[in-house]
């Protein structure tokens, strides 16, 4: 990216939406707007786990006013993220389908792990370079994130369904606050917490840092108050429970500093605080101004230099742990991203999009035996499985979706995955992957010299192979499995056509 270069976060949390757009200046984001919009979506989930309507529309009405600022970037420059609450609803998709639409761009739902790594990347960017053990937290609407991490590398990354929308709801019913209320809802924050105390514990870190929702609005709070500038000490904390307790309803809280948006859920985020200094014995958190927005914003930058796409690293680290044959897994990832671009050109896509889509192909090459670890039977259907419920750095929530159905269909029937073949550039990818497979069937580098594959113009959903001449001759046994690879497509309408070309 050149410099100059506007790029944008959007973060759908539980409790708010923000965006976030900054300039690009020799490597740096210098951050230029900021918006917040309370939209409460964490209380918007029914008994069922569905998002109500009103819920819904609260978040459709926030993005159409985000996608009016958003409306003169590129693809490349925008990435938005949704957290906990479109995590849980049942009926995301619905809210997806049409958020994105409004908005203008994607809406990504990613994992616990991956919020918790662009938490510390957005605080670690943010702070000045050192080499302390940081310890992280990040209290949201419906889920805490914790991290452990040095410089700009987060090493352990956890996320918790523990949040201030969900605690308030659950333990300050009313907008009643007690002693027992906070007792009640402490308790049961660590009682989740419990298992972080192996990983989390005081001699792993020199400092801990507290980034965006409740841990600024109590720095806020405790700053006006005459206590610390830059952070939360525990005798804070606990003369702000105690304010709390004596106010006995959200409404009567007086406290200079508190915004009015922090109101309703304050009492439920100190309380998970409480339990998080209690446990990890924490005397002094320090308020962070990175958050979850500014690593999006980074991890923008980094996806388009390429060299340091975390998501390249994941792949890599999975296919060791995996045991994965990488000579196999890079033939059959060059020759299916080859046949990928051979459709393509007969299509008009952007650059970044192809790229993207490139990736996804090569990366479903690298990992389509990843399940080889479980079993050779049906090896297939143990990889998806991995990667559809793997938390893999980098990776949203529908980027790891796509992987998984590629790898669940690189071979056997089709039928499986019908809904998918729907998306046309999902089947171009899964066709180019079960080719490349196919040809690389001897574990050898397969001759591919000279063999192009198109669309054809003319017939309906047929895919043309053509081949150098005597080359069906010289490989009987890769042209008999072409030809039931294409009996197998007749059963998903579509035709593969395998002609010879003439001298």
């Amino acid at each position: 990216m050149q410099n100059g270069t506007r790029l944008a976060a959007v973060d759908l949390g539980s409790n708010s939406f923000r965006l976030e757009i900054g300039n690009l200046d020799h490597g740096q984001i210098h951050h230029s707007k900021y918006l917040k919009e309370t939209v409460r979506q964490g209380n918007g989930l029914d008994d069922e786990r569905n998002l109500t309507l009103e819920a819904m529309q609260r978040g459709w009405d926030c993005l159409a006013r985000f996608g009016e600022r958003l409306s003169n970037f590129k693809p490349t420059e925008v990435r938005a993220v949704a957290t906990q609450t479109l995590r849980e609803a049942r009926n995301r998709d619905v809210f997806l389908q049409r958020g994105s639409a409004i908005l203008g761009f994607p809406i990504e739902v990613i994992s616990g792990q991956e919020e918790a790594r662009l938490i510390y990347q957005g605080v670690s960017q943010l702070l000045p370079q050192s080499n302390e053990r940081r310890l992280v937290i990040d209290i949201g609407g419906r889920s805490t994130e914790l991290v452990l991490g040095q410089q700009l590398t987060a090493n352990q990354m956890a996320s918790y369904r523990v949040g201030s929308v969900a605690w308030s709801m659950k333990y300050f019913t009313n907008g009643k606050i007690d002693e027992a209320s906070f007792a009640r809802a402490e308790i049961a924050a660590k009682s989740v917490f419990d298992e972080a105390l192996n990983t989390y514990k005081p001699d792993a870190w020199d400092v801990a840092y507290g980034s965006s929702g409740t841990i600024g609005a109590v720095a806020d709070i405790l700053k006006v108050a005459g206590w610390s500038e830059t952070s939360v000490t525990r005798t804070g904390l606990l003369w702000l429970r105690e304010k709390l307790i004596k106010s006995q309803h959200i409404d009567r809280i007086k406290l200079i500093g508190l915004k009015e948006d922090r109101r309703a859920v304050i009492a439920g985020g100190i309380s998970i605080l409480c339990a998080l200094f209690d446990l990890l014995k924490i005397e002094t958190l320090h308020a962070a101004d990175g958050a979850l927005r500014h690593g999006v914003l980074y991890d923008l930058l980094d996806r388009d230099s390429g060299q340091i796409d975390v998501r390249n690293a994941s792949v890599m680290r999975l296919a060791k742990n995996f045991n994965i044959d990488r000579l196999q897994a890079e033939r059959v990832s060059q020759i299916a991203t080859t046949f990928f671009s051979q459709i393509q050109s007969n299509f008009s896509f952007e650059d970044s999009i192809l790229a993207n889509d490139m990736k996804a192909l090569e990366w479903a090459g690298q990992l389509h035996e990843i399940g080889f670890q479980i079993s050779h039977s049906d090896y297939h259907k143990h990889g998806a499985y991995i990667l559809e419920n793997a938390d893999i750095a980098g990776f949203a929530m529908p980027e790891s979706h796509r992987l998984s159905m590629l790898v669940l269909g690189h071979r056997g029937k089709l039928k499986k995955l019908e809904i998918e073949l729907e998306d046309k550039k999902f089947l171009q990818q899964l066709f180019s992957l079960r080719l490349a497979v196919i040809l690389c069937h001897a574990r050898s580098d397969a001759e591919i010299k000279g063999i192009k594959l198109t669309i054809s113009k003319t017939e309906k959903q047929q895919f043309q192979l053509s081949c150098p001449t005597d080359w069906i001759t010289r490989f009987p046994q890769s042209a008999h499995l072409l030809r039931e690879e294409a009996i197998a497509w007749k059963k998903v309408n579509w035709s593969l056509n395998l002609r010879e070309l003439e001298a």
